[in-house]
């Protein structure tokens, strides 16, 4: 199965990065967020990817047309004018970059797709967001439904912490930041059957989270997963920062490989 990741946002809720470079080339440690994705995915074997490109897009074919040079020690002989790269080090991936415009938006993103999966399955995830849901327990649980699409479901973080008062206001309980509010939101990390594409109409304008989505559940189409582990979206500098001192301190639940 291919793996389809979206990477055309413009980011604009963490301008102070994506200013200078898109939001899946911020790092995480000395790598981009991500390569952090395609190694989750790559540790359960998936190892071919297309990545949809749009604003600044060419940082991406960059990072990617000299992955030897950032990833290895490299010598440059400038008298010769040759380059000899040292203890390289390398993926086993097949990776597609497709410019699929600036202002293109997420359905029609994923449309553009048709073209090059074809009538197969596929796999489907956002550029920002990181998580240690089992890629082949999701396939799984999606082969064993007749639904067209499933969607990992999350409980994100809560912003605060919640008080639980009782008689006199009197705080009996306080927690920092409890996970979400018994809601389930849309994770990504989804498994898409081919005829998803029937629900995306054409134009640069289909928000995939809108119409495709609400169609695909008012038909009965659309299947979670729910997962109760780790997840995170960098959608904010404290965001980037939170991730960073996870991986720094080796305490990264994404890390599965």
């Amino acid at each position: 199965m291919k793996v389809v990741i979206l990477a055309g946002g413009y980011g604009t809720r963490i301008s102070e990065e994506t200013d200078i470079r898109p939001k899946p080339m911020i790092s995480i440690g000395n790598r981009p967020i991500l390569w952090h994705i395609m190694k989750i995915y790559s540790s359960y074997g998936f190892n071919e990817f297309l990545v949809f490109l749009g604003y600044k897009g060419y940082y991406i074919k960059e990072y990617f047309a000299n992955y030897f040079l950032h990833e290895s020690d490299v010598t440059f002989d400038l008298g010769s004018n040759t380059t000899s790269i040292l203890n390289s080090k390398s993926e086993p991936w097949k990776v597609t970059l497709i410019d699929t415009g600036i202002d293109t938006m997420t359905g029609s993103r994923i449309k553009k797709a048709q073209a090059y999966i074809g009538s197969d399955p596929f796999l489907l995830t956002y550029g920002d967001g990181l998580s240690n849901v089992n890629i082949n327990s999701l396939i799984d649980f999606h082969n064993s439904h007749d639904q067209s699409l499933t969607v990992t479901a999350v409980q994100a973080e809560g912003r605060f912490g919640a008080l639980e008062i009782g008689e006199n206001s009197v705080i009996s309980d306080f927690k920092e930041k409890p996970k979400g509010d018994g809601n389930w939101i849309n994770g990504g990390f989804f498994v898409c059957n081919p005829n998803v594409f029937d629900f995306i109409g054409d134009g640069n304008e289909i928000v995939f989270e809108q119409d495709p989505l609400n169609e695909l559940a008012s038909n009965g189409q659309l299947a979670a997963y729910k997962h109760s582990g780790f997840w995170k979206p960098m959608d904010s500098l404290k965001d980037k920062m939170d991730l960073n001192a996870m991986w720094n301190s080796n305490n990264s639940p994404w890390k599965v490989w």
